[in-house]
Order: structure tokens, then sequence, then C-alpha cells
């Protein structure tokens, strides 16, 4: 028998993944730590990141974002046949920003909800 608690919500873990870690994915795990239904984390791909993506952070999460296509060819090259590989989304966000800039804001905000939709309150 099934001892699933009626009113819990399955917190996914995602990881925001950028170069440097110091603006996109910075900015995303800002905006979205907020969320109770996430557990969000950051990283860049760069030896000189802020705090660079390892394999230990791929085995945690649920969901890899990258901002572009170079992320994830680097995550490709660095952990290449990794299982995380195949939870990989790219948001197309070029790095013509700065952190919390409100146009990047409104772009996390929108592809990141087609993504992981808010949970809908419970009805009762």
């Amino acid at each position: 028998m099934s001892r699933a608690m009626p009113h819990s919500r399955e917190v996914r873990k995602i990881l925001f993944v950028c170069h440097l870690n110091r603006v996109r994915s910075a900015t995303a795990e800002r905006l979205f730590c907020k969320r109770s239904d996430l557990d969000v984390r950051s990283a860049g791909t760069s030896s000189d990141a802020m705090v660079q993506v390892n394999a230990r952070m791929l085995e945690w999460a649920d969901m890899v974002i990258t901002m572009d296509d170079s992320q994830r060819l680097a995550l490709e090259q660095m952990f290449p046949q990794h299982a995380a590989l195949a939870r990989l989304v790219c948001l197309q966000i070029a790095d013509d920003y700065t952190f919390l800039q409100p146009e990047l804001v409104a772009l996390l905000e929108a592809r990141v909800a087609a993504l992981v939709p808010l949970p809908q309150p419970n009805r009762r």
C-alpha cells in the first residue's frame, strides 16, 4: 500500500549553467530560489567561473538548464556520456546582459516558466 503524503509537493532540483556563473546563471538562481517548488543552484563551465560545474552537481539535478549552445557543448566535452546530458535544456539566451538586468529577468521568467510552470494551488 502506498503511503504518499496527500498535500506534499515534489521539489525539482534545477542547475542553471552559463560560462562564468556571474550574470545569466547567477541571475536565474537568484530569481528562482524564491520558489518553494524548486531547489536551484548555478555554475559555470569556465575554469574562471565563480562556481565551476562538476559531476556531483549534474547528478544532483533533475534538470540542467544552459543559457546557450556553448554551455551544452562544453558540458558534453567535460562530461561525455554523463546521464545528466539527457536532462539538459537550452534557453538560447545570449551573453549580452548584466546581473539582474530587467530584460534578462523577463527572458528568464518567460522561458523557465514554459519549462517549469508555477504549481497550482491545492483545491479543496
